[in-house]
Parts: structure tokens; sequence; C-alpha cells
């Protein structure tokens, strides 16, 4: 019986022993380290570009209103032909008028244009400074071909309304009424327009002296 227990204690000796260490207990919760929040770097906020929006808005608009004072002179004072016996007037007769419907011919055409490149500007967050110069030399150039062709009409429509007695030219607005009042409105329209074309070069002045950095 003494020798058949022995390799027992011997075997349970060596289980002992191969038997694993015992993990280390966890460290308390309060041990643990927390880590600092990341932050993360916010990129700063684009300024608010309802703003320059509004201004591009506003100066589309205003050459929508030149195209449309433009074209309207032109047709009052193509549309303005009349005939009083044997005898026919139309603005082709007279050389400032035809000056008159080609420069306010090229006003409409460029208003157009302009209007078309302000509102594409709606779909961009900053208009550039470039443009805003071109519009600005443009509009100055634009502005005096108006001012010049209001003029001139507005002579030829001021002597066919009152003559001119050193000169011996009398007045035909008696006779010609019909194309003396479409020459007026085509004048009026004509200087609204002038005066929505100085109001344009204001607004880009405002707007390019908004984009020099102080």
């Amino acid at each position: 019986m003494a020798s058949t227990e022995q390799p027992v204690d011997v075997e349970a000796g060596k289980v002992k022993e191969e038997a694993p260490p015992p993990p280390p207990p966890p460290p308390p919760p309060e041990a643990e380290e927390e880590a600092p929040p990341k932050v993360e770097s916010e990129a700063p906020l684009p300024p608010p570009s309802w703003q320059v929006d509004r201004c591009v808005l506003v100066d589309g608009s205003l050459r929508l209103l030149v195209f449309v004072a433009a074209v309207a002179a032109v047709v009052v004072l193509v549309t303005s032909n009349q005939k009083v016996g044997a005898v026919k007037t139309k603005f082709n007769k007279y050389p400032a008028l035809i000056y008159f419907v080609a420069a306010l011919s090229v006003a409409g055409f460029y208003s157009l244009v302009t209007a078309l490149s302000s509102f594409l500007f709606l779909f961009k967050p900053i208009c550039p400074k470039i443009c805003l110069l071109y519009f600005v030399f443009f509009d100055v150039v634009l502005l005096g071909m108006v001012a010049s062709a209001t003029g001139t009409a507005g002579a030829v429509g001021y002597i066919g309304l009152k003559g001119n007695r050193h000169v011996r030219w009398g007045k035909v607005c008696n006779i010609y009424d019909t194309f003396c009042h479409h020459l007026v409105s085509s004048v009026s329209l004509s200087l609204f327009a002038a005066v929505i074309l100085s109001l344009l070069i204001i607004l880009s002045l405002h707007s390019l002296f908004k984009k020099i950095p102080s």
C-alpha cells in the first residue's frame, strides 16, 4: 500500500508545479487616467455672403433696367414715322438721331451681357476684383455714349419744338406732332438709362472699395 500511494503524491506535485500563476488583479478604476478630450481645430467660419449677393442682385437688376430702357427708347424712335401731305419724316433723316439709335442699341446689348454676367456671380461666393474693374471702366464709357446721344437727340427735339429765329429755322412740332411726341418719349427713356448707369458706376465703385484690404 505504501508503494502505490507514492506516485500519486508525485503526480499531484507535478500538477501543482505545472499550473500557471494567476493573472494580476486589474487596477482600480480610480487609477486609470482619463485621456484628454480631443479638441478639433475648427476652421474659421466664412463671412456671411448675403451682403455680396444683395449687391450683385441689385447690380444685375439695374442692368436689366438699362436694357429695357434702351430697347424701349430705340423702338419708340424707330416707330416715329409720320407723313403729312407729301412729306414724310423719320429718324434716319437726322444724323443726330441715327447716332442716338446706334448708341442706345450698343447700350442695350452691353447691358444685357453684363446683367447675365452679374447674375452668374450669384452662384459664386466672391465676385472677382478684375470683373468689377471692367464693369466700372465700360460703364463710364457707355455712360458717355448714352449721355452724348441724349444731348444730341434733345437738341434736335428742342429745335423742332421751338425753332431758331437767328438762322430762320421754323418749328415743326406743330406739324409733325406724332414724331415729336415719340422723340420726347425716347429722349426721356434715354435720360433714365443714363441715370441708372450713373448708379451702377457708384455701386461698382462701392463694391470694389469694400474688397480693398484695410
